[in-house]
């Protein structure tokens, strides 16, 4: 018995030191030259600013389909840098690409060069003297084409073992069925000769072909260190684009929410964990306190993994830390909660612990791996900011499950160990009223109904007076960019650049204004929504009589919208497919498909009823929206998933009717419904009255679904899936009648 007492006491005592470290890592870090992992975390291009380099086709006239062919995958190519990296159309025949996070513009003309062509070349005929050509040479007529680029589907670097035991660099290549199958040809007629790779007309490799490859997979071997093979796989994904570019223009830019931003969004975020500490030492005493301990943890350590797996941090992506946070809580609430239940029914407060941790174990885990399974494949299928916000949201995710069933397991009983025994530094679970949710649910799914259809009513409204159903901003319909020169310098984050915004907004008639500095010089990029040509003359006049510059001096060019369809395809379809893995968990874990109907169906209200918000209040839609949206299908399904495991437990220990089991559980669970909306509804909250416009934007929806996400857990999930269990039974009894 002493024994134990000396290891949660040791173990106690080892986590706080352990917090201390993290965050003295997090803080100052572990170099005396260079600042601690806070400091070192890569911001994205809406935070901190990075570099924007502009390509020109070398077509004067390419079509359409061309052009948004070659920005899709240039997307995907400057992901290499960042996934918050953005390309998008300037013009009819340009592509602007904004990597943030890089501020060396120079460096990145060199490593991403010139996007033009790729093929895969064989040599004909051994005979002739242009037999033998050296690599970096242009090849002669004697070769033949086996693949070109849109053979080709990606290329990146992968680590094998060799036959020695070590591991190697090698250049994996994925190829379409087409080209699987003239690659396969191709590698039978060149057995042990080489294929040539030719980029730009230049050789860049020419790797021996060891056996014939079939499966329209190839791995490249030579030696590599992972800097050459990743030069050669980004070479290789550069080249599969349908135009050749060539760089008109580079610089590197300010942030385009302003520093403000950032720096608010911090204060903010502190300020809101502190009250979400207090509020839960308050409420849950003594494992409150440990709670607190453990988000302390969680924050440092969160940190340190952004800097640690050079992450870029954007405010989608401080979305899901945000949603992890809660979920981090919301972990700690159920444990609580399940605990004082133990106490009351006569449990020490030791056993209490033990019982109130294995009790909770399985909503934690249900509810945190959904919305894992959700955040890996917007992961693999998203691009842009939907990959950011999958990043931090699945870290986030993994470290409160974590921090929430070790750490803060460890801390109670090392707080226990120490001698705070007594039940009254616990708290004892009150008995729970139960409630008539069953009864009122045709006035729940009046009130959903209600909501949604004034979000359909408005956008149709919107859309018949030319306002347009929502408010895109310039991420999906794109606008007017304009860059002028002025002979002081102007800060856009500054009352200088409030200044200019004003202006810009009375002289055009516009709500969204984007500025941005341009480093080292007096330039000032200015983005708005598209103009008319009558109104970029009023503005570039406007411009001119303010700063004292040549109108004609200030260069305009029309953008596109930087989420292409494209992108919006492979957001609309990996939240399709992610639906879909949720429910086939949900459905497995619970072995009844209506509790995993019952999830989505809540979850699918949510998303329209902050739809609605959007719609309503006129709040711009852009990467944000995405955001949010990703957000509020996360928090909706992790809290509809507790109140189904209370079901699935009460239906095997109560005796009564259907109706009263639903009841009881979804009242047993309203106090942890209510904290937890509460405690993630503050932390928000605090982001709305402190940020920015931009941020304020963002959290007021967020805001929003979290209520929603409450109401429809608590007031929809159980009742659909009553509705749903009720029906069956019917059908059942009929069909038995009929026999």
């Amino acid at each position: 018995m002493k024994e134990r007492k000396k290891l949660s006491i040791f173990g106690f005592f080892l986590i706080i030191l352990f917090t201390a470290a993290c965050i003295f890592v997090a803080w100052k870090g572990v170099d005396e030259k260079k600042q601690g992992s806070a400091q070192n975390i890569k911001l994205g291009l809406d935070l901190a600013g990075g570099v924007s380099v502009t390509y020109e086709a070398d077509d004067e006239n390419p079509s359409s389909e061309d052009m948004s062919d070659t920005v899709y995958k240039l997307q995907q190519r400057v992901e290499v840098y960042s996934t918050e990296a953005e390309a998008y159309q300037v013009g009819s025949n340009r592509i602007t690409a904004e990597i943030p996070g890089v501020y060396d513009a120079e460096e990145v003309l060199s490593n991403l060069g010139n996007p033009g062509s790729i093929s895969f070349q064989e040599l004909v005929d051994t005979t002739k003297e242009d037999a033998i050509t050296p690599s970096g040479t242009a090849l002669g007529e004697n070769y033949n084409e086996v693949l070109t680029g849109d053979d080709i589907v990606t290329a990146d670097v992968r680590s094998q073992s060799t036959d020695y035991g070590n591991n190697e660099y090698v250049v994996r290549l994925q190829l379409t069925n087409d080209g699987a199958q003239k690659f396969s040809d191709a590698t039978a007629r060149n057995l042990n000769k080489p294929i040539y790779i030719v980029y730009d007309g230049q050789v860049i490799s020419a790797p021996n072909v060891n056996q014939q490859i079939t499966n329209g997979e190839a791995v490249i071997t030579g030696n590599f260190t992972y800097e050459s093979a990743n030069s050669l796989a980004t070479t290789i994904r550069l080249g599969v684009l349908k135009l050749q570019l060539h760089d008109v223009h580079s610089s590197v830019v300010g942030a385009k929410l302003g520093e403000t931003a950032l720096s608010t969004s911090l204060k903010a975020g502190m300020i809101g964990i502190a009250i979400v500490i207090v509020f839960m030492i308050i409420v849950y005493l003594i494992p409150g306190l440990a709670s607190g301990l453990a988000l302390i943890l969680y924050v440092a350590a969160m940190l340190c993994f952004l800097n640690g797996l050079n992450v870029t941090l954007t405010l989608p992506g401080i979305a899901g830390i945000v949603l992890s946070i809660g979920m981090a809580v919301d972990a700690n609430v159920i444990i609580f909660t399940r605990i004082r239940e133990e106490i009351a029914a006569g449990n020490t407060v030791r056993h209490a612990i033990q019982i109130g941790f294995k009790k909770a174990t399985s909503a934690i885990v249900d509810g945190n791996i959904t919305t894992l399974i959700a955040a890996g494949v917007l992961y693999l299928m998203g691009t842009g900011p939907i990959k950011g916000f999958a990043t931090t949201l699945a870290l986030g995710i993994v470290l409160s499950m974590f921090t929430a069933m070790v750490i803060t397991r460890v801390l109670l009983y090392g707080l226990y160990a120490m001698g705070l025994r007594d039940e009254k530094f616990y708290g004892r679970q009150k008995e729970a009223k139960t409630r008539k949710f069953i009864e009122k649910r045709k006035i729940f799914f009046v009130i959903s109904i209600v909501l949604i259809l004034i979000g359909f009513v408005t956008m149709g409204i919107q859309k018949v007076n030319g306002k347009g159903a929502l408010n895109y901003s310039l991420e999906f319909t794109g606008g007017t960019s304009m860059t002028m020169e002025t002979p002081d310098y102007v800060d856009t984050k500054g009352d200088a650049g409030q200044e200019l915004r004003s202006l810009i907004e009375s002289t055009a008639s516009v709500t969204e204004v984007q500025l941005q500095n341009v480093q080292d010089s007096n330039e000032v990029v200015i983005k708005t929504s598209v103009l008319d040509k009558d109104t970029r003359a009023a503005l570039k006049d406007a411009l001119a009589e303010k700063y004292g510059i040549d109108a004609d001096s200030i260069a305009e060019e029309s953008i596109s919208a930087t989420i292409s369809n494209e992108m919006q395809r492979d957001a609309i379809l990996s939240v399709v497919i992610a639906t879909i893995c949720m429910l086939l968990y949900i459905w497995i874990r619970f072995r009844d498909v209506r509790f995993a109907l019952s999830a989505i169906i809540p979850l699918i209200h949510d998303v329209l009823v902050v739809l609605m918000v959007y719609a309503v209040m006129r709040i711009s839609v852009g990467n944000t929206f995405i955001a949010c949206m990703l957000t509020i299908v996360g928090y909706s399904v992790n809290s509809t998933i507790v109140i189904f495991d209370r079901i699935r437990e009460n239906r095997n220990t109560m005796k009564a009717d259907l109706s009263e089991i639903v009841n009881a559980s979804i009242s047993q669970t309203l106090t942890r419904s209510i904290n937890t909306s509460l405690t993630s509804f503050v932390t928000i909250l605090v982001l709305f009255i402190m940020g920015v416009t931009s941020i304020r934007e963002f959290t007021l929806p967020l805001m929003a679904g979290i209520v929603c996400g409450a109401y429809s857990s608590v007031c929809i999930a159980g009742a659909i899936w009553y509705v749903m269990k009720k029906g069956s039974k019917k059908k059942n009894r009929e069909g038995m009648t009929r026999i």
